[in-house]
Formats: structure tokens, C-alpha cells, sequence
């Protein structure tokens, strides 16, 4: 699967990362998912967030969504290969199976550290810190 193995980004600058979210924590399937958290990062910071609601039921809509609020990268938790392979399209990077309280996993995006397998969902890590 294309959404399942990922570079460390060598340094965030300007743009917009969306995480899906569910009860302030990652949302456990982007197929699912109802709201999104909109970061603006600025150099090694967030500049602005703001809640998105994203209640399109459609793939295709849900893509679009995705490309019309600007975001570059999407965080996740697990994600069907369809729609990976639609917002893929679009130029959106999908890190996937991402876990955790929302602030905690931005945080670790920005700090190059999203891919610690603290930060993974369970049985989605391999071996000691290293990516998928």
C-alpha cells in the first residue's frame, strides 16, 4: 500500500496539516471521521488552528475537502487504500496509523518525531523508532 511507508520530512515550513479528529485524539479511521483539526505551520510552529467539520460521505468529496482547505499533509489513524489513492491524487502526503492526543501528534509532526512508535496505533510499528 502507497500510504504506508513514509520519508521523515527533513524540515515543516509553510503549510497546512489536517488531522482528523475524534474526542481531542486522532481519529481511529479517516473513512469515518467527522471533524478535522486545520494547523497553519509557520517555520517550527503552528500559527493558527481551527476545527473543520467533514461530514462528506463521498470519497471523491472527501478528497476535494481535503484540496479546497489548502492542507498538504494529512494525520491520521487508519485509512482505506481507496481513499488514500484519491487524496494521494491530489498531492496530499497521508501519514497514516497515527495515534494519540491531537496537540501531542502535531507537535511530533512538527518536530520530525510523528513516526515513533509511541505515536503509531497498535500492531503498526516496526522494530525500535523507525518508520513504516
Amino acid at each position: 500500500m502507497p500510504f504506508a511507508v513514509y520519508e521523515k520530512d527533513s524540515e515543516v515550513s509553510s503549510m497546512k496539516v489536517g488531522l482528523t479528529v475524534w474526542e481531542n485524539r486522532v481519529s481511529p479511521l479517516f473513512d469515518a471521521a467527522c471533524m478535522l483539526l486545520i494547523a497553519d505551520i509557520e517555520g517550527h510552529g503552528v500559527s493558527k488552528k481551527r476545527f473543520e467539520p467533514f461530514e462528506c460521505k463521498s470519497p471523491y468529496l472527501r478528497a476535494a475537502r481535503l484540496d479546497d482547505l489548502g492542507v498538504k499533509v494529512l494525520i491520521c489513524g487508519g485509512i482505506s487504500e481507496f481513499y488514500a489513492n484519491l487524496i494521494e491524487a491530489r498531492g496530499i502526503k497521508i501519514v497514516s496509523f497515527a495515534a494519540g492526543a491531537v496537540d501531542e501528534i502535531l507537535e511530533a509532526y512538527i518536530t520530525g518525531n510523528i513516526y515513533r512508535k509511541d505515536y503509531r496505533m497498535p500492531g503498526c510499528e516496526i522494530g525500535n523508532d523507525t518508520t513504516l
